[in-house]
């Protein structure tokens, strides 16, 4: 049984290579509200960056993997955890919370 409830969407995605992200303290930007999403960044012990998605939005994962794939080549960082609560954000919005968060763990340089 899933600790998701009905209705909702998750999407996984998992990227390999790039710098490490080292240690820091979780990072949470955005709050999760119609048309926006929140965006927690956490270090991990792992060669990878993983991304989990929960979308209120069924059917888009190939619009979120685009996005997350983007997202990883201008960002490309290693040992991080990426959660992703969303309400029908826009591609843009998305962007933007996810630079948010990696400013947030660069003393605010994305």
């Amino acid at each position: 049984m899933s600790d998701v409830p009905s209705g909702l969407e998750t999407l996984v995605f998992s990227f390999s290579g790039g710098r490490p992200a080292g240690s820091f303290a979780p990072v949470l930007v955005g709050v999760v509200g119609s048309g926006n999403l929140e965006v927690m960044l956490e270090a991990a012990e792992r060669p990878d960056c993983e991304i989990r998605v929960v979308t209120s939005a069924r059917g888009f994962g190939a619009i979120w993997q685009a996005v997350m794939t983007d997202f990883h080549e201008r960002q490309p960082l290693s040992g991080l955890r990426i959660s992703i609560n969303d309400m029908g954000a826009t591609p843009a919005v998305v962007s933007l919370r996810l630079d948010q968060a990696v400013a947030g763990i660069a003393g605010g340089q994305p």
